[in-house]
């Protein structure tokens, strides 16, 4: 498998028959940008062609596992043309279809929060391991922007219509207790100790039938696979648009000024 440079803003890395796909920018509590997305499909190319890889974790370095977009970068999306916007939003949009249909099973790794299309990235895992005290958000109505990265699908597929509705509408932070109370995480513990328990989980699934579970996958993501992709397509269209919109602009401008966005002057 290709190795990673330890500057790489995505690590790779080899634990026995696990492959760890590390979030490496923690000074940024490990925010995505376009290179997020070359590094990740590489190296997800190696694992996936590997055959001593029997299965793929994603974490973040440091104590965090992925705030999402990076809201400055958007900023300058905002200026480019609605296409164009488009353009990049589908960099995003085709590794989390590349992690969901993966023919190896994907577990994520959960210490702190995911938040926004890094909530996408552990909800595209076949199994979520979170730690104590973790939450979950998609904070996209802060910014005046909407969900990306399938996250309007895995929140109207996995959860009931009323707390994917609060968890879209309000962008607060959801203690990560609720997602596994609702089924959605697989397991819950101790600080810390979140990528230890994935490792285990892969030393099991790795000791299986590997060919069974390659096919197991396929039927389980074969139903919604094309409804998947067209609630993309329709989440891309929504999301160029609304990055141009003036409650964009005013939500990222409060962003950077550290202040509570005001969307009511924007109104009539």
């Amino acid at each position: 498998m290709t190795a990673s440079n330890a500057n790489d803003i995505v690590l790779a890395e080899q634990h026995g028959p696990t492959c760890v796909l590390t979030l490496n920018r923690p000074d940024k509590r490990n925010a995505l940008e376009t290179a997020t997305y070359i590094l990740m499909n590489r190296y997800l190319d190696a694992a996936l062609a590997d055959p001593g890889v029997a299965n793929i974790v994603l974490c973040g370095a440091g104590n965090f596992f992925c705030s999402g977009g990076d809201l400055l970068s958007l900023e300058t999306r905002a200026a480019l043309p609605v296409a164009e916007r488009a353009a990049l939003i589908q960099k995003l949009h085709d590794l989390v279809i590349r992690l969901k249909f993966s023919s190896k099973p994907v577990i994520a790794a959960i210490e702190g929060g995911a938040a926004g299309a890094g909530a996408s990235l552990a909800f595209a895992a076949d199994l979520i391991v979170a730690a104590e005290g973790s939450y979950i958000s998609m904070a996209y109505v802060k910014a005046g922007l909407v969900p990306d990265g399938g996250g309007s699908a895995f929140l109207a597929h996995a959860l009931p219509h009323q707390l994917a509705a609060e968890i879209a509408l309000f962008g607060g932070r959801l203690p990560i207790e609720r997602f596994a109370a609702a089924g959605v995480v697989n397991r819950i513990v101790p600080s810390g100790s979140a990528l230890q328990t994935a490792l285990e989980l892969g030393q099991q699934l790795a000791e299986g039938a590997r060919e069974s579970q390659a096919a197991i996958l396929s039927l389980l993501d074969g139903p919604d696979r094309e409804s998947f992709e067209r609630q993309l397509d329709a989440e891309k269209r929504l999301m160029a648009i609304a990055l141009g919109s003036a409650e964009a602009a005013e939500g990222i401008a409060a962003f950077k000024e550290k202040r509570a966005p005001a969307f009511s002057r924007l109104a009539g």
